[in-house]
């Protein structure tokens, strides 16, 4: 393409922001950008895509339902050459992907076609993988399903958080674009049909997915905490009907000091012991909003240790 290329963005999160950015960046005329209105039962942590559309003095609507009639002639007067998503929630319509004439590009936070579908940052430390990345892809009507263009991997460390995983995740982003969308304008960029038999999918997460199961290994229990502690709802556990917020572990595969699941404190550290004969220490554990101390589980529990079996 000659001229300057002309889109229309979905877009939220800090993912949507800095991606937005590199549009400008690359002297592409945002039409239009479409976001969410914030979810006040959310802990909205991350960057706000309606105001940078706001400084930069973009139109911007946030639709309960982007597939309405009334948006799609919106979406068709704008004329936009390309439609961008970047962390943007819901799926649009296969008559609002058709609007571009050069198509529409999804971003999304995983190395496809793993981990396709909702909270891939999260699922990807669940599990306890070695790596994840960001992925460019063509969308179509199935969800994280088109072909790639292009994707940029990161490691994750066994002691990275969801919210330390994020910043290297947004720099991947934007290496990403940097690179891939010259060649998208200039029409020099091929695509790749995606295997979906050899990836995975994932639904969304809710705050109770975060309930700790006391018979896992010690591995499983700090990928579930790191996973979904602050600034996401964390992770817990109940011991005679109280809840102990586990918000925070470090692994390095020391051995447990006993053969069942237990909390404990040792030298002023409190513990965890897996049911795989290794211990993860838990750097930071709450009542009731309130840090647990030793003598605070003494005063509970009338005991510093609390076997979880």
């Amino acid at each position: 393409m000659n001229r300057q290329p002309r889109a229309v963005v979905f877009a939220y999160h800090s993912v949507g922001v800095r991606a937005i950015q590199v549009l400008q960046a690359l002297g592409v005329e945002i039409a239009l950008i479409l976001t969410h209105q914030d979810d006040p039962g959310e802990n909205t942590w991350f960057d706000s895509v309606r105001d940078v559309a706001d400084w930069a003095g973009i139109p911007c609507l946030a639709p309960e339902d982007p597939n309405t009639p009334q948006l799609r002639d919106t979406l068709a007067a704008c004329a936009p050459d390309w439609l961008f998503s970047f962390y943007y929630r819901r799926l649009l319509a296969p008559e609002l992907l058709a609007i571009p004439t050069q198509g529409a590009f999804n971003l999304h936070g995983s190395l496809l076609p793993s981990y396709r579908g909702r909270a891939p940052l999260n699922w990807v430390l669940v599990h306890g993988e070695h790596q994840t990345g960001m992925s460019l892809h063509r969308m179509l009507v199935k969800p994280d399903a088109g072909a790639l263009v292009d994707q940029e991997t990161v490691p994750i460390f066994p002691n990275d958080t969801a919210a330390v995983l994020m910043p290297r995740l947004l720099c991947a982003g934007e290496r990403l674009l940097l690179r891939a969308l010259p060649a998208m304008f200039d029409g020099r960029a091929s695509e790749t049909a995606m295997d979906l038999s050899a990836g995975s999918y994932f639904g969304g997460r809710r705050p109770e997915d975060g309930r700790i199961d006391p018979g896992a290994s010690a591995w499983s229990i700090h990928n579930l905490i790191r996973a979904v502690a602050p600034p996401y709802p964390g992770a817990f556990l109940y011991h005679q009907g109280q809840r102990l917020d586990l918000l925070g572990s470090w692994y390095q595969g020391e051995a447990a000091r006993a053969p069942q699941a237990a909390l404990y404190w040792e030298d002023d550290c409190c513990w965890l012991d897996g049911s795989d004969g290794e211990r993860i220490r838990i750097t930071r554990i709450e009542i009731e909003g309130a840090p647990l101390s030793a003598a605070r589980c003494r005063d509970r529990f009338d005991c510093a240790r609390l076997e979880l079996g």
